[in-house]
């Protein structure tokens, strides 16, 4: 199946059992000064996630386009992307985990087809300081489903002796970790927002048993190993909990919140630990190919990132950003700007997005048709951005490169971003890239830079006025 089949397939297997299939959101927030970008698919729904009622009622299910660049250096591997999709279902306060667990498996394993054998899952090993008890009931209703299915299954705690014991055998299809399975936007307990609501989760995992184990990962894998033969699909979130000043309470009512990566399914679907060769990505390495010349296998890791960045700047144009020096338009500045620059490692030195752009319009255009109605102003919002951008590159190349003796301190990486427009997370990268020494106070001088820099251009704009 392809990524486009998968998408249809689960909003029809949701909305046969009684979900209302909403909309995605933009990728930027409406009513949520919190976060630049809707970073999952719960986002949109958090008032109702809280008790508010929403107005398709109590069972929703959609295909919602996000953003995630906290994992932008790690794009190049074979399954972080910073644009991405999630397919989503929720009850809020309809059913719970007897229902949800076993439809994201029947979806899995009869829709989608995926061998049950290569399944793994993990669960909440619960947290006694805070009074939450570990998750039995889901391992339970996990063991269930793989004993009918013939799969052999046992549980774990991970982190135990245990742990390294099964690890690598059948018996480790249930793994139960901590802070891991515990979802809220905080990242743990401790630091959950007050007010906001989190529970214990679920997560699935395929493994690809043709990817070898690397040891500088552990010397055992496991589900959460991040030596990618084992690829997370997707987690339910049991949303029971709401953090107060003085602890937890429980929610008026439990919800179910489910996230699948709809990238990531379609790779276990076509058995390829690979997500850069899904239909919704491939296409967009082909046409690199053919216009550098150079092949996937050769260069890997700089046509991933091209590939992603230029679909996710694609997405923000769509949604009304534009590159700025501020906000959401500083993060699309970066993610175009990276882009050139290993497009340029491709020996792609000329304006190269009026060739890809239309591609990703054309990957998108039967779901979102907004990319394909924005299209022309999308590219000249790209190209205005990237002929800018252009003029400099070989300039701020080569005088990354004069520091290559010295190092860099926050004075130069302010130079480099002042002068040349090297974001200055691209010019540390870049730093690293070529082994050239970055101080370790680098940030505090470029904020002290940064602020002289405005201080100058008050003072300009006082004796103007």
């Amino acid at each position: 199946m392809t990524a486009d089949e998968i998408r249809q397939a689960f909003l029809d297997f949701m909305a046969e059992r009684g979900h209302v299939i909403i909309p995605r959101s933009p990728l930027i927030p409406r009513d949520d000064p919190t976060t630049l970008f809707t970073g999952s698919g719960m986002q949109p729904l958090l008032p109702y996630l809280l008790g508010e009622e929403h107005p398709a009622g109590s069972r929703l299910a959609d295909s919602q386009t996000c953003l995630r660049v906290q994992d932008i250096e790690e794009v190049g591997d074979n399954r972080h992307t910073t644009f991405f999709e999630m397919l989503g279902n929720w009850s809020l306060g309809d059913y719970f985990k007897e229902e949800q667990i076993p439809q994201i498996w029947t979806f899995l394993t009869e829709r989608v087809g995926l061998d049950p054998d290569r399944i793994y899952v993990s669960c909440f090993s619960g947290d006694p300081a805070h009074g939450i008890p570990k998750d039995d009931e889901a391992a339970g209703i996990w063991t269930g489903l793989f004993m009918a299915a013939g799969v052999s299954t046992g549980t774990f705690d991970a982190g135990t002796e245990e742990h390294a014991a099964a690890v690598g055998t059948d018996g480790a299809r249930i793994a139960f970790y901590g802070k891991k399975n515990w979802w809220c936007r905080g990242g743990s307990a401790d630091d959950m927002p007050v007010g906001e609501p989190g529970g214990p989760d679920s997560e699935i995992f395929y493994l690809f048993p043709d990817v070898e184990h690397d040891t500088s990962y552990g010397e055992h894998c496991h589900q959460n190993c991040d030596c990618g033969r084992f690829i997370e699909l997707g987690n339910s979130v049991f949303m029971e909990y709401r953090k107060t000043e003085t602890g937890f309470e429980e929610l008026p009512r439990r919800n179910v919140d489910y996230g699948g990566g709809l990238a990531r399914i379609a790779a276990a679907a076509m058995d390829s630990p690979d997500v850069f060769r899904i239909n919704l990505l491939w296409p967009i390495i082909e046409r690199l190919q053919e216009l550098s010349g150079r092949s996937y296998d050769d260069e890997t890791r700089a046509m991933r990132v091209v590939a992603d960045h230029l679909r996710g700047a694609v997405f923000l144009a769509v949604d009304g950003v534009q590159p700025s020096n501020k906000a959401q338009g500083y993060v699309m500045r970066r993610l175009v700007r990276r882009a050139i620059r290993f497009a340029f490692d491709l020996g792609l030195e000329e304006n190269f997005f009026a060739e890809v752009v239309p591609t990703i319009g054309r990957i998108y255009e039967a779901h979102y048709p907004e990319v394909a109605e924005h299209a022309e102003y999308v590219l000249r919002v790209l190209a205005k951005e990237e002929q800018a951008f252009r003029r400099t590159l070989r300039k701020g190349l080569k005088q990354l490169k004069a520091y290559r003796a010295t190092g860099v301190t926050g004075t130069e990486l302010f130079l480099l971003s002042d002068t040349f427009g090297f974001p200055v997370e691209l010019s540390t990268e870049e730093a690293h890239r070529q082994g050239i020494a970055v101080s370790e106070d680098w940030r505090a001088e470029f904020d002290e830079q940064l602020d002289a820099q405005r201080l100058r251009s008050q003072r300009a704009t006082t004796l103007h006025v």
